[in-house]
């Protein structure tokens, strides 16, 4: 049987970015005789060059190619290629990474969709998510599908088309000659695929390299020509125009680095001027953000002393997501959210308003007579303004997008001036929010992203002023399992699904703690997601002090249920308190860390008492790292023995692995 894919790595001084990648790569469930791994090294000069040959030494299925440092990955992205005898090819850096099974899931959809081209879902360890991946698409459109937001070269190319067409990447090249590279392939390909329904690739942080802006110009206007020459003129070639306007013209004007750098300034400036004016035409304004068409209207009259005032008194617009309500209907939760666009300084953005007009207001010491209200006006764009909410899961970057209604509201600030708001209802159905499938176990974000003629931001979801709802439910897909919102310490919104213990479950939501004093007594109050039938295992309440002689103090802890579905529970433990003569068993003034304790575990929760002078205040802390218990128990005499004799310790394990999780109690 012939090769099926190969996959080339570039390699150039990973260090020990390149694990994790090599790994990926030879461990894919595809059979080793199905694939091959070609590395390809640009003259790395630590030791990694000995370490691929070693592994091509003893795999069958791997090459390594050693070439002359470039310091561009271009040309050795050409030689893999060239080099290759898959059918299909699947390119990638050092710092990227496959899933298990990334190489069989795309070979299979590429194969079923005859496609020429095929992107598997790519995920970001950081940054906004990848909207292309909302739906599996047998035949992709460039423009619907958005595909122009992926231009890297992470995608399945069939290795006949490539050569048929004979595309290759330009060397040396930056990051527009790259992008290119995609561009052809999406003009010539007959069919795109995508998949969407499973991650295939993680990328890693790509090296930021400042590239002359001569090339870069230059390079841009090779695309360009490559646009014109497979699109016709039209509304489809100037919405791919609008990108690059958008992306590598205008946006770097607004930086720090291009503000900062008046020795070379200006001659960027007029080159930017001189292609502009050549291929951007004002009929594309109307794919630009309100501040970018003005930064077009400042380049196109040679304003630089303007566009750089523009740039130093522009902050970076965010945007506020408040929780205004959180319910959960059955098993899916349901959240009501507000959602403002900030100004840099925090504030809510204003916009004037003249009857039913709203106009962008430019900093102060921008000239308002440069930018006609032909540029300044927004009122069509803030009512085709619209939002997206997703989670995130928090280790492995998986996003899934939420279903979501909602409406823009004009908020009458004064006479002449007035707000934004986008009012909505997302529902988190956690059965079903992974394409169909439950959501996997972990802890996920909450994320709003907003899209406009005005501001694009996204932003976590903030919870509501007043009490915390803490309440869990069980899902019944694909098993009984634990769903529980909570709050990191920046009160962010977040959603645990199926925490690993009854403890864990109280510690998510302890920020929600509440204290009482009552005489010489502290009560200290918790919530408690759920509360299985049986009230769950027995806890006490540690309270551990952070002075220099440190002291512990325990306290029985009692569960009491609330209303499934409705109420949350809640843990209470009454503690001591003394101002004089501490005892052994009671709190007195300092600092005190707090967990939770049951017979096999210990977890930290997210808050400390503070005592000074009678009075308590609780602060948040980050949970303290605590070993968890000998899986033999206790660390009395009797267990000391018992743990030396053979064979006792997997008895033990194999004894708790059999009990009932705590939700089936």
């Amino acid at each position: 049987m012939g090769v099926k894919v190969s996959v080339i790595v570039n390699v150039h001084n990973p260090g020990e970015r390149a694990d994790a990648c090599f790994r990926s790569v030879l461990e894919q469930s595809m059979p080793a005789d199905e694939y091959e791994v070609i590395f390809v090294d640009d003259g790395s000069t630590d030791g990694i060059a000995e370490r691929l040959d070693t592994i091509a030494a003893v795999r069958r299925n791997v090459r390594v190619l050693h070439l002359p440092q470039t310091g561009s990955p271009m040309r050795g992205r050409n030689v893999g290629m060239a080099a290759a005898r898959g059918d299909y090819l699947f390119l990638m850096d050092h710092g990227d990474r496959l899933e298990p099974d990334a190489l069989p899931r795309m070979y299979e959809r590429a194969v079923e969709t005859d496609a020429d081209v095929l992107v598997g879902r790519l995920v970001r360890d950081s940054g906004p998510p990848m909207t292309a991946f909302t739906q599996n698409r047998a035949r992709a459109d460039l423009l619907r599908d958005r595909l122009l937001n992926l231009l890297t070269p992470h995608k399945l190319y069939r290795r006949a088309f490539l050569e048929e067409h004979e595309l290759g990447f330009a060397v040396p090249g930056g990051q527009v000659a790259e992008q290119a590279f995609a561009v052809r392939v999406y003009l010539r390909a007959k069919v795109i695929a995508v998949l969407a329904e499973h991650v295939c690739c993680h990328l890693g942080d790509r090296e930021e390299t400042e590239e002359e802006p001569r090339a870069l110009v230059a390079e841009l206007r090779t695309l360009l020509d490559e646009v014109d020459a497979y699109v016709g003129e039209g509304r489809q070639r100037d919405r791919m125009y609008g990108y690059w306007f958008r992306s590598t013209v205008l946006r770097p004007l607004l930086t720090s680095r291009f503000t900062g750098s008046s020795v070379d300034r200006g001659a960027h400036f007029r080159m930017i001027q001189e292609l502009v004016l050549d291929r951007f035409p004002e009929r594309l304004d109307r794919y630009l953000p309100v501040q970018l068409r003005a930064v077009a209207c400042l380049v196109r009259a040679g304003r630089l002393d303007q566009l750089v005032l523009l740039a130093n008194s522009s902050r970076r617009a965010g945007l506020r997501a408040d929780l205004t309500e959180v319910r959960w209907d059955a098993h899916v939760l349901v959240l009501g959210l507000s959602v403002e666009v900030m100004d840099g300084d925090g504030q809510p953005t204003r916009f004037r308003a003249d009857d039913d007009r709203l106009f962008w207001q430019p900093p102060r010491s921008v000239e308002a007579k440069l930018l006609p209200e032909s540029v300044t006006d927004v009122t069509s764009a803030v009512e085709r303004a619209r939002i997206e909410v997703y989670v995130r899961h928090a280790e492995t970057g998986v996003i899934h997008h939420l279903p979501l209604a909602y409406h823009v509201e004009r908020v009458p600030d004064s006479r002449r001036q007035a707000r934004v708001q986008i009012v909505g209802e997302a529902r988190v159905d956690v059965t079903a929010a992974a394409h169909g499938e439950p959501l996997m176990p972990g802890h996920w974000e909450v994320h709003v992203r907003m899209f406009g003629g005005v501001h694009q931001a996204r932003s976590r979801v903030r919870r509501p002023e007043g009490p915390l709802e803490c309440l869990g439910v069980l899902a019944q897909r694909p098993r009984m399992r634990l769903v529980v919102p909570c709050w990191t310490d920046a009160g962010e919104l977040g959603l645990a699904v199926e925490p690993r213990s009854f403890s864990e479950s109280i510690a998510l939501v302890s920020p929600g703690v509440t204290i009482r004093r009552q005489e010489n007594h502290l009560y200290i109050v918790l919530p408690v997601p759920y509360v299985p039938p049986s009230g769950g295992p027995a806890l006490e309440l540690v309270l551990r002090s952070t002075a220099r002689r440190s002291r512990e103090v325990c306290a029985p802890a009692l569960v009491e249920p609330g209303v499934p579905g409705k109420i949350a529970g809640q843990l209470v433990a009454k503690v001591p308190v003394t101002r004089m003569m501490p005892g052994p068993d009671s709190l007195s003034s300092g600092a005190w860390q707090t967990s939770l304790r049951t017979s096999e575990e210990e977890i930290g929760l997210r808050f400390a008492l503070h005592l000074r002078r009678g009075r308590v205040e609780v602060r948040p802390s980050a949970p303290m790292v605590i070993k968890r218990r000998s899986p033999m128990g206790r660390d009395t005499l009797l267990h000391r023995i018992g743990r030396r004799l053979p064979g006792a310790r997997h008895i033990v394990r194999l004894a708790r692995a059999g009990r009932h999780r705590y939700l089936k109690d």
